[in-house]
């Protein structure tokens, strides 16, 4: 991505089985523009199930519930459904961050109740921007005044919110709209090297970590794991795919800068 007015970027993940399945396969990133690329319509594909703890099987006579599938069409409404608000605080100090997460209208099969869940998971998680101190966050509901909107939207949305000549492959954040495409969302990237549930986690820490004011960061070595302000979404450039901000209890970051890989045709 190119630097623009805009930072966007990359960044997921879920926490639960989800297929995936899309009306048209489209582009998503925060600071750069390139050519946009339509597959015909009326495409559904059935993803493996997310990670999940190994089980022993059981005999069971209940129907097992059919997987989700995330379908989309290249250009939603432009409307969206607020979540409620989850009153709960995350995190131990620091200055507090208050949250809306919005769903654009036409994204379909998103469980929006698991979807805010894991939003706030993964802000809370041990590795997570809640987890030293320095932040905290709470997720407020219709009316409020937040300090970001969190937004899962449709490709030609993004480009939209985000500008810069059109994308639609890469998420960006831009103002105090953390924006999450959900083309990404529901497919991650190719080459990634880890689960859709860690380009998810991924996705919300890199873009939330443009609200809280960082830039894009370069990958520190070879073999080493990627700072989450890295564009691991266009190239992990010899870095192995993390997630997190925070590793063994301290910021996880590499130099300020940013390569100039070009934004795929999907």
């Amino acid at each position: 991505m190119r630097r623009w007015t805009v930072v966007r970027t990359i960044g997921l993940a879920t926490a639960a089985v989800v297929a995936v399945g899309v009306l048209y396969e489209l582009p998503a990133s925060p600071l750069s523009r390139h050519g946009d690329h339509v597959v015909p319509a009326s495409v559904q594909t059935t993803a493996p199930a997310l990670e999940s703890p190994a089980v022993a099987p059981r005999r069971t006579t209940k129907p097992v519930k059919p997987a989700e599938v995330i379908a989309y069409p290249v250009a939603g409404t432009q409307s969206y459904a607020v979540l409620p608000a989850a009153p709960a605080v995350i995190g131990r100090g620091g200055r507090l961050m208050k949250f809306q997460i919005a769903i654009e209208g036409g994204i379909t099969g998103v469980d929006k109740n698991a979807f805010a869940q894991f939003v706030r998971t993964t802000y809370g998680a041990p590795q997570g921007w809640a987890s030293q101190g320095k932040w905290r966050f709470q997720q407020v509901g219709p009316g409020a005044t937040p300090d970001f909107r969190l937004m899962l939207v449709t490709p030609q949305t993004r480009d939209v919110i985000c500008g810069g000549g059109p994308d639609r492959y890469t998420s960006c954040r831009i103002g105090d709209s953390v924006v999450l495409n959900v083309a990404r969302w529901a497919h991650g990237v190719p080459n990634f090297g880890a689960s859709l549930t860690t380009y998810r986690q991924y996705m919300v820490n890199h873009e939330t970590g443009h609200r809280l004011g960082n830039g894009h960061e370069l990958c520190p070595g070879p073999g080493q794991p990627a700072p989450v302000m890295q564009q691991q979404t266009l190239g992990l450039h010899g870095c192995t795919a993390y997630a997190w901000p925070y590793r063994n209890g301290a910021r996880y970051s590499g130099r300020l800068g940013q390569y100039d890989d070009p934004v795929p045709h999907s």
